[in-house]
């Protein structure tokens, strides 16, 4: 048998003959991008458009800079490190190809907890053109029911009170800034990434406020000269598996410690506003717009939203994958039904979509036998993702009397989930919220109270004092509650409807 190569930059010449692998100078990359939260969904989207540019166009200037906030990035820290940034980006099609690249654009990764002044100096470095951000919803410390910023969170009182020791990233940007700032070097653009509608907007909103509070002048200068453009992102990206390790290593003797794996289809939408240049993504195929905010709805309203409306209903009736949900015709019905009747009425117009072509693209997508996207990973954070996948699209429904069924029955559902922690067969859910107590708290107590679950105001706001949405939720609660079962419940509503129902 062949001996196994690590993946590393000595190695890429011998690991070149087995799968693709960067041909360009790694060591003369700029790190013109330095970007925070670096996870598998930065590693095959925004790294692998990079790796792309510099590849196909031989762009030095876009190498990337990963950074780690939290104790928890120590992991892929480690890796990075030990692989000289490289790692395999696993492409899984439909019909069974698999195709491996060996992705280069990272050439460096920094954990803030370990050398707090060097991701400092990073940040300000004059090299540094842009900050990208995948730090999840919840990384945007914004309370949930108001938009507002949070400045209960101990971390935000003690960055306000201890400026030069930065724990978030409000904290490391400001720091950063002001350096650039007293030094007379020009801004960084800030990027999100995240699925968050208007994501830049946000960024900017929650930078600014906590700006002003730590320093009033830094936060005018801020607000002057530094660019938030929204962005809308799409790739789904599963979790990696041991068997994504064992597959690299056993077809192709490449140690990889953490490849990362997805599918075919990749978008990425961005607002042309930057604050000190760009790269020319465009020549990769990402689309540069004046306005991307009816492209990040639909993004958020249907494919988001439709994970989770796959996720929370497979979660309970068992479902491993969201695949597996979208193979039951019910699922897929059900899913399609949300869609048409519930989200597209509340989007945008969107010049040069085909709704419904993509649409059946989702379904397309969702079904790919090879992603096998677990169910947990999608239902993962809901407490920071469902407020602005679905609860924002259930009040515009309220609000002009349109469909709120399928919506409310996700909801009861997330209710009952976080209740029992078990599906219908009795087996363990794993649940992965920040907030998972003090969902399961309200929950509880729904035998009691039918809308305990929904006074929770940090998520649902005023929801529970809206009395058409409360008559349909407590029937859907007792039956979910009496039964255990949701797929009954999901075949009557496509039958027949279930609001106006008599019994």
């Amino acid at each position: 048998m062949e001996s196994t190569l690590a993946l590393n930059q000595q190695n890429l010449t011998k690991i070149t003959h087995l799968i693709p692998c960067p041909g360009y100078n790694r060591e003369a990359l700029k790190k013109g991008v330095v970007h925070i939260g670096v996870g598998g969904f930065h590693r095959a989207h925004q790294a692998y458009y990079t790796h792309q540019l510099i590849r196909e166009f031989n762009d030095s200037d876009w190498g990337i800079c990963g950074i780690g906030l939290r104790k928890a990035d120590q992991k892929i820290h480690d890796v990075l490190q030990n692989q000289d940034g490289l790692y395999t980006l696993i492409i899984k099609h439909p019909d069974g190809t698999i195709a491996p690249e060996v992705i280069g654009s990272i050439v460096d990764f920094q954990l803030a907890v370990d050398s707090t002044a060097s991701v400092i100096s990073r940040l300000a470095s004059e090299e540094t053109k842009i900050v990208s951000l995948t730090i999840t919803e919840g990384g945007y410390n914004f309370k949930p029911a108001t938009g507002e910023f949070d400045f209960a969170n101990p971390d935000i009182q003690h960055e306000l009170e201890h400026p030069d020791d930065p724990k978030t990233v409000y904290g490391f940007l400001t720091a950063a800034l002001k350096k650039r700032r007293d030094a007379g070097l020009p801004a960084f653009t800030v990027l999100s990434c995240d699925n968050i509608q208007h994501n830049g907007d946000m960024a900017q909103k929650m930078l600014h406020s906590f700006a002003q509070a730590q320093d009033a002048e830094l936060a005018q200068w801020i607000e002057k000269e530094v660019c938030f453009p929204n962005s809308m992102v799409d790739r789904i990206t599963p979790v990696t598996t041991q068997a994504d390790i064992d597959y690299l290593e056993s077809t192709y003797q490449i140690k990889d410690e953490w490849p990362v794996t997805c599918e075919p289809f990749i978008q990425w939408v961005v607002e042309d506003k930057f604050s000190n240049g760009r790269p020319e993504f465009e020549k990769v195929g990402v689309q540069f717009v004046r306005d991307v905010k009816p492209y990040e709805k639909m993004k958020l309203r249907l494919l988001n939203a439709g994970h989770s409306v796959l996720g929370i209903l497979g979660a309970i009736h068992g479902y491993p994958t969201i695949n597996a949900c979208i193979e039951d015709k019910t699922f897929r019905t059900f899913l399609r039904a949300f869609m048409d009747q519930e989200a597209t009425p509340t989007l945008d117009e969107l010049p040069g979509i085909d709704l419904d072509a993509y649409k059946d693209s989702l379904q397309e997508r969702f079904a790919n036998p090879n992603i096998k996207d677990s169910v947990a990973r999608i239902c993962s954070e809901s407490s920071a993702k469902l407020p602005k996948f679905l609860i924002e699209t259930l009040n515009e429904n309220l609000s002009s009397n349109a469909s709120i069924e399928f919506s409310a029955l996700i909801i009861a559902a997330w209710c009952y989930y976080s209740d029992k922690g078990v599906d219908r067969n009795g087996e363990a859910i794993e649940i992965i919220d920040a907030m998972e107590e003090e969902l399961h708290q309200a929950a509880v107590q729904t035998k009691e109270d039918p809308l305990a679950f929904i006074k929770l105001e940090s998520i649902f706001g005023d929801l529970s004092e809206n009395l058409r949405f409360t008559r349909v939720y407590t029937s859907l609660i007792e039956i979910i509650y009496r039964d255990g079962e949701v797929i009954k419940l999901m075949q009557k509503m496509l039958n027949s409807g279930f609001e106006n129902r008599e019994d």
